[in-house]
């Protein structure tokens, strides 16, 4: 199966000359780069979240595969919607599923069903891909989308999933979880309740994030595959997670009253 691009237009540039130089202009070609195990990256408009989804992925050597984590904001049926063959389309060209490691990840976790509709209107692992693509030519990818339904008990086995089958890949894989932070309350609440979660992050602890997102009221759309790729990169000997971008939509519109939080996060 083929998947068309749902929001190239919207979230951002529909025409390929356009999206490379507006990606261009969101990334740092003078980062530090490391060898990653994961990246946290927002998937809001480019014009909002793409600095910071530029930032991180500039400070990252991307491998020749990644697995994308999003959040599902529609109802799908399954815990973990996977697609196992065909590509993704964007303006920037077609992006071929690696197979192989889809059906490993799905031949070892029974709530990972092949479901590829359940992807066609999901933006949170669309926008990722533009930015893959940027610097990765020939990017093969795994997208997984979480349904909201999915419990710590899910998640935490989702990631010892992705961490058993990415160990046995036999080449370097990135995990992109893909999330917004707080949505529609003040910069001073956003940074205050998105530090919360950023710190449990930044601890690498998997468990304590969900918690505090569920305790805290945080609304932070994607805090269940962050919180799979957190339990995956234990089992992967994550050392240490950096914040290396944090801004608000505010940051663009000028409008600090109600804004949405953007992080990127590096784990290696």
């Amino acid at each position: 199966m083929k998947r068309k691009p749902f929001v190239a237009g919207q979230f951002y540039p529909g025409r390929a000359g356009e999206l490379r130089a507006m990606i261009r202009g969101m990334i740092d070609p003078q980062a530090r780069k490391e060898k990653a195990i994961a990246v946290i990256s927002p998937h809001a408009g480019y014009v909002y979240s793409g600095p910071v989804a530029g930032a991180v992925f500039s400070s990252v050597i991307l491998p020749p595969t990644c697995v994308i984590l999003g959040p599902a904001h529609r109802d799908i049926a399954p815990r973990f919607a996977i697609q196992t063959s065909g590509s993704w389309t964007t303006p920037l060209g077609d992006v071929p599923v690696e197979t192989s490691l889809a059906e490993a990840i799905m031949s070892l976790e029974p709530l990972v069903k092949d479901d590829a509709p359940a992807h066609l209107h999901e933006h949170s692992l669309e926008v990722q891909v533009p930015f893959l693509q940027f610097f990765e030519e020939a990017v093969a990818i795994v997208p997984i989308c979480i349904s909201y339904q999915a419990s710590y008990e899910d998640l935490a086995g989702l990631g010892r999933t992705l961490a058993k089958a990415i160990g046995g890949f036999g080449s370097d894989v990135l995990i992109v979880a893909s999330t917004d932070m707080s949505h529609y309350i003040s910069r001073e609440a956003a940074a205050k309740k998105d530090n919360l979660a950023i710190e449990k992050i930044l601890a690498l602890d998997s468990e304590g994030l969900f918690q505090t997102v569920v305790r805290e009221n945080i609304s932070m759309c994607g805090f269940q595959p962050v919180t799979a790729a957190l339990a995956a990169v234990k089992d992967l000997g994550a050392l240490k997670a950096e914040l290396i971008r944090y801004q608000t939509s505010g940051d663009v519109t000028g409008d600090y009253r109600e804004v949405v939080g953007y992080a990127g996060i590096r784990i290696i």
